[in-house]
């Protein structure tokens, strides 16, 4: 294997790559978004600097994709934050949960999103839009919302998915040191949406030591979401670089 063909590679193992080289296209992707206000305190604990808190604003989201380019069909849950950096409005991810290992190497890897291995279902049963999450074989979230009842403006809400989305990446060296530490931002492209609607919704959250969603507790229900679409997630560009930085 030359030095070549090692730097052209997409990922590892280089014999068996887990996931090839993007942008990646998702269609037919099928969200629920349960937003809600959580405590204060404990929203300022989950969010790095130099990230600000947009109120006390939380969404848990149940993810279903179906067809994914380079990763397949797969589902993830997890919770992200409303926030601002340098005045940006823009959403943190903060926890997420999958049940396919491309996408979960993939994420972490490139974009530095937070995932682990869980077991993320959303399905519709009977009126109710039903969210669960298991991770080591113990339900952890429960999530319920109306089903299509209240349509969202389409043009708004597009524009709300084309919002910053940040994540913190961090990988450590091979003697355990920070090798990399960065804010890094993408937003969402090409994104043709199918439909959106609004209503009613209920979260439980269970408190599990692994898996640490009820650390952000609800205290709350704001409104639900569920949404379809077609879309591309780019690459993405570091906002900041936490070793670069003399503080």
């Amino acid at each position: 294997m030359t030095r070549d063909e090692i730097l052209g590679a997409s990922s590892m193992p280089l014999a068996s790559p887990s996931y090839p080289k993007g942008p990646f296209r998702f269609t037919n992707r099928e969200y629920l978004l349960i937003h809600y206000e959580t405590d204060p305190a404990a929203l300022r604990a989950m969010l790095p600097e130099p990230l600000e808190p947009d109120g006390n604003h939380v969404f848990f989201e149940w993810m279903k994709m179906p067809d994914s380019s380079g990763f397949g069909d797969y589902e993830e849950s997890g919770c992200g934050i409303a926030a601002t950096y340098n005045g940006i409005k823009c959403n943190y991810s903060c926890m997420m949960f999958l049940d396919d290992e491309a996408p979960t190497t993939g994420g972490r890897e490139i974009w530095g999103f937070p995932k682990k291995f869980g077991i993320p279902r959303v399905k519709t049963i009977h009126e109710t839009l039903t969210g669960t999450l298991y991770y080591d074989e113990e339900r952890v979230a429960l999530g319920t919302m109306v089903y299509k009842q209240t349509p969202m403006d389409l043009a708004q809400t597009k524009a709300g998915m084309g919002k910053l989305n940040v994540n913190l990446k961090f990988i450590p060296d091979v003697d355990g040191s920070p090798k990399i530490a960065q804010l890094v931002g993408y937003h969402l492209q090409d994104i043709d949406l199918k439909f959106a609607f609004t209503g009613d919704a209920r979260l439980h959250l269970v408190p599990h030591v692994n898996c640490r969603l009820a650390d952000l507790p609800v205290r709350k229900i704001m409104y639900g979401q569920h949404l379809c679409a077609d879309l591309t997630l780019p690459y993405g560009t570091v906002l900041h670089d936490y070793l670069d930085d003399p503080k």
